[in-house]
């Protein structure tokens, strides 16, 4: 077909998490603009994204969002825009094994069964966005076309880092946490670091005046928290008020010798052995690293490891995995 093969414009912006796909999805329906919601139902072997995953394409032909690593989003693109043209509320394409697309092949194997809404419902959108603001989980069903049922899945929040330091690695790790998808708030007694990862921060970064400030840290089940010292009097505190929320991961930066002497006094000050159990530390995949953002990356790796996915199949008739 013709469609197929007009050029688009970009910008192709690729993102990740739910409430940012959603966000831009709300944005363009409460202006008045027409635009498909993308959502990955179906997976078979390897893939790119994994199941439950959003994408939106606008009626300009802009895609927020992405389902593959770049071999078969444009023919998705120019789908939509067919839809947009159609009387059809919504379809489902198969890409890969069992897909009428010959052209278009899955270097990874396996397939992607994907829906396409063409109106979707402003209100649901609406309320899922504002719940994963809130950092509350939200269910979001999608009906499929022809009365075939719903594919359910539970989104949750944008995984939160909260990172206390000062110095090259502190300033390097927020970089590199906001790059990873994180969103970061940042802590530190120093004010030029502080201004420094101003610019990249998701939230305002907090100034922190003495080591025995008592600190309420915003932390959720969907949170994280390092502390990036080397003059380790800033940690206790900040450590204590980190092991009072569900933070999932809390880590330190040191030496394995620094860490048992950190255990010890957080020991003495009181702080349980079970409570002590969720220090991680010396932090980091690599050990003895010298290079702040090397140690950047490695401190994340580990931080990354301890967060499932955002999203989960609640549909029984439907599962897939993401390789």
């Amino acid at each position: 077909m013709s469609w197929r093969k007009n050029p688009l414009p970009d910008p192709h912006v690729y993102t990740e998490h739910a409430v940012d796909v959603l966000g831009h999805a709300v944005d363009l329906l409460d202006a008045g603009r027409r635009c498909v919601l993308i959502t990955s139902i179906d997976i078979k072997g390897g893939a790119a994204r994994e199941v439950g995953s959003l994408a939106v394409v606008c009626e300009s032909g802009s895609m927020i969002g992405y389902m593959s690593n770049g071999c078969i989003d444009r023919d998705i693109r120019l789908q939509a825009l067919a839809l947009l043209e159609s009387d059809d509320p919504a379809k489902t394409l198969r890409y890969g094994e069992g897909s009428p697309f010959f052209d278009l092949k899955l270097p990874c194997g396996g397939s992607l069964e994907l829906l396409l809404d063409a109106r979707p419902d402003p209100e649901a959108l609406h309320d899922a966005h504002s719940a994963l603001l809130e950092r509350s989980a939200t269910r979001m069903d999608f009906a499929l076309p022809g009365g075939n049922g719903l594919a359910s899945f539970l989104y949750s929040p944008k995984s939160r880092l909260a990172i206390a330091g000062r110095g090259a690695v502190f300033r390097a790790t927020v970089q590199v946490a906001e790059a990873a998808g994180f969103e970061t708030l940042a802590y530190s007694p120093d004010e030029a670091d502080l201004e420094a990862v101003r610019h990249v921060s998701s939230l305002d970064p907090a100034f922190i005046s003495n080591p025995l400030a008592q600190l309420a840290l915003p932390l959720d089940s969907f949170s994280g928290f390092l502390t990036l010292f080397h003059d380790h009097d800033w940690e206790p505190e900040l450590l204590k008020a980190a092991l009072m929320t569900d933070a999932r991961f809390i880590g330190c930066l040191g030496s394995r010798k620094t860490h048992q002497m950190r255990l010890a006094n957080l020991q003495a000050d009181g702080v349980d052995t079970q409570s002590l159990s969720r220090l991680k530390g010396p932090i980091g995949l690599v050990p003895s690293l010298r290079n702040a953002p090397s140690i950047a990356v490695s401190a994340l790796a580990q931080v990354i490891e301890a967060f499932p996915s955002s999203i989960y199949c609640t549909s029984g008739e439907r599962q897939g995995r993401a390789a």
